[in-house]
């Protein structure tokens, strides 16, 4: 019997999500990524660049091409996509609360290119619902951000027709602790959210072809039947809220097209070799089902855990996405599962439990009513996967069962990972005062006059953004102007001063709070602080909340915070212990200014711990300078953490 190959599909896009370091760096890796076989670009910018700040502004300090690539201006965007034609690239932009002024850089670059800006195909992720719930890069309130996100949505329907506008993001939700029905519901309600404020802004006849241009970005993790029935649920609730609610008849308007990125929060720093196997299965969720196959994947590469993975890493997760989709015979069958009882009675009762999130969402006046509903949902439930992977009932391979094992030869003398030169911020701070100094003044000012006008009046801001990027105005000018307009907001922590009625295991815990706040006269008090632009916040909630659940007294206000702020906030809350959390890769510049501050303010005596993505290396350096303790991933025993803090705030250890 011979094997004759059948008729394939044509595979998704593959993509890798980069960028670093500075655009004409990520330039040269983004071209060497698709010579490698790579079909789409998927950018990562820097936090400066994605919560509206320049380079050289006071909190992108240390945050300079760390996480993504800096974008300050028109000049940084035209280098980024250098020799890249834009009218022949698929492109991602994971981008939110600049995404209207990223897509006007993007667009200028191609005018520039002569590209033909109708032809223009990519997303911008513009999802500002999930930033306040889980990511923590946004900039205005509520509303006007929904109003930035339908202005990109309308824009692009008469200038860029093969755009999609927005990308629903279920990706962080599941980071932050979301079950799968959260998971759906809480991300159909944003795409919801979006199409009743679109409706207004496009006319009735256009509007079911820009449902069909609304996308979603998810999450795909380790439990591989529950995330393909999640995938196949989606497809399914989306087909029934465009058909039920919006009356959308032609079925590719309704099709539920989504990109993926699997799941990097799963992976370890212990045993990171395992990654492999995980970011395969997960791969697996999100591609076998033809029914609910994702449109465009990128993988995590191994090492994400330990920081920045190199090329080669990179091009070890693309190698994954090209055996399955051409030396695999995946592509030449139809659906492997319909009609399979087991996963449509998983898929129904998903369906179920997502309409009855859905249903409650929709009692409270919709996703944007419910945000702090919402994130007090997500901290809770990452409250309690947290709790089943302390105990042993969530089994993590290397981490809380198997720990021992041979040393990775894969972890080299260097880390096996990538860093980032610390001249690299100094140098895109140059440049951006060289392009400040070289643009005509007056033509920026005229432009963001007419920015600032259209803003207040509630016209679509996209035409007076895309004038702005050609006259050569700033990330940090383009989101002030947002600022002075619409204010500036800072999202609700899930984390209330009440104790949860999950205390128990904690009474050992909780007993020498009792004795040490005896000892200090006062209840122990415990501030947790985010400095700099990482929005990543789950680590600090999750450490606050146990604290606060330990009896602790407990300070948390979110993210975002500048040294100075965290430090005033710890004398007027006299606290006992410190605690920064870090995960930008920014911990070495910004725990040195927190501890110079400290000791300024008198301060000197009280222990500042530290939780990140740090180097063994930067954790030898940081415990030299003065820190007490330094936590990394592995150390997912939240209560030692809590014994630790409070052996820290005994009168003799503060005193020793």
């Amino acid at each position: 019997m011979t094997d004759t190959a059948l008729p394939r599909d044509k595979p998704w896009l593959f993509r890798t999500y980069a960028g670093h370091s500075t655009a004409t760096k990520s330039n040269a890796l983004y071209r060497a990524n698709l010579a490698k076989g790579q079909t789409g670009l998927s950018v990562a910018f820097d936090l400066p660049t994605q919560t509206g700040y320049d380079s050289d502004h006071e909190l992108a300090r240390g945050e300079v091409g760390k996480v993504g690539v800096p974008v300050a201006h028109l000049g940084d965007m035209r280098a980024l996509f250098a020799d890249i034609p834009l009218d022949k690239m698929n492109t991602s932009m994971t981008i939110n609360a600049t995404a209207p002024w990223l897509l006007s850089l993007y667009i200028a670059v191609a005018e520039e290119q002569d590209a033909d800006v109708s032809a223009l195909q990519g997303t911008v992720q513009n999802d500002l619902v999930k930033e306040y719930l889980s990511r923590g890069t946004y900039i205005c309130p509520p509303k006007p951000s929904l109003a930035m996100i339908t202005d990109v949505a309308a824009y692009t329907a008469v200038h860029l027709p093969k755009w999609n506008p927005m990308n629903v993001c279920s990706y962080h939700l599941q980071e932050a602790g979301a079950t799968p029905e959260q998971e759906l519901a809480f991300a159909l309600a944003t795409g919801v959210a979006v199409l009743d404020d679109l409706k207004g802004k496009v006319p009735e006849a256009e509007f079911p072809a820009m449902v069909g241009r609304i996308s979603f970005f998810v999450n795909a993790g380790i439990r591989f039947v529950t995330e393909l029935c999640k995938m196949r649920a989606f497809t399914e609730l989306w087909d029934e809220i465009c058909l039920t609610r919006y009356g959308i008849e032609d079925e590719k308007f309704r099709r539920f097209r989504y990109g993926v990125q699997v799941n990097s929060l799963g992976l370890t720093e212990q045993q990171p070799e395992n990654n492999v196997y995980r970011i395969l299965i997960e791969m697996l969720a999100v591609t076998l089902s033809k029914n609910a196959r994702a449109r465009a994947v990128q993988l995590p590469a191994w090492n994400e855990a330990l920081g920045l993975p190199r090329p080669w890493d990179q091009q070890w997760s693309l190698r994954m996405q090209q055996i399955l989709a051409y030396e695999t015979d995946l592509l030449e069958y139809g659906d492997l599962f319909d009609g399979n009882p087991v996963i449509a009675a998983r898929v129904e009762a998903l369906k179920d439990g997502a309409r009855a999130e859905l249903a409650t969402l929709d009692a409270m006046g919709g996703a944007i009513a419910a945000i702090d509903y919402m994130k007090a949902r997500l901290v809770e439930s990452n409250a309690s996967r947290i709790g089943r992977v302390e105990t042993g009932e969530t089994v993590v391979v290397g981490v809380n069962r198997w720990q021992q094992g041979e040393p990775s030869p894969l972890v080299d003398s260097e880390g096996g990972i990538m860093t980032v030169d610390p001249a690299v911020e100094q140098d895109q701070v140059n440049r951006l005062a060289e392009w400040r100094a070289a643009r005509d003044g007056a033509a920026v000012a005229a432009a963001l006059a007419d920015l600032r006008a259209a803003a207040s009046a509630g016209q679509n801001i996209m035409p007076a953004s895309v004038a702005a990027a050609k006259a050569g105005a700033t990330t940090g000018e383009w989101a002030g102007v947002m600022r002075q307009v619409h204010g500036e907001y800072r999202g609700p922590t899930g984390v209330s001063r009440s104790p949860s009625n999950r205390t128990e295991g904690l009474e050992p815990i909780r007993e020498a709070v009792d004795a040490v706040s005896s000892k200090l006269g006062r209840r122990l008090t415990f501030l947790v602080g985010k400095p700099g632009l990482d929005g990543h916040s789950n680590g600090a909630e999750q450490i606050a909340f146990r604290a606060r659940d330990c009896g602790m007294e407990i300070s948390y206000d979110g993210i975002r915070l500048t040294p100075a702020q965290i430090v005033e906030a710890a004398v007027e809350r006299q606290a006992h212990v410190v605690g920064l959390s870090i995960l930008s890769g920014s911990h070495l510049p910004l725990i040195a200014e927190v501890l110079e501050r400290m000791q300024a303010a008198g301060l000197g005596h009280v222990p500042l711990v530290v939780g990140g993505i740090i180097p063994d290396e930067d954790a030898a350096a940081l415990l030299a300078q003065g820190v007490a303790r330094v936590y990394t991933p592995k150390d997912f025993e939240l209560n030692r953490i809590m014994m630790d803090i409070v052996a820290l705030a005994e009168p003799s250890a503060a005193a020793a």
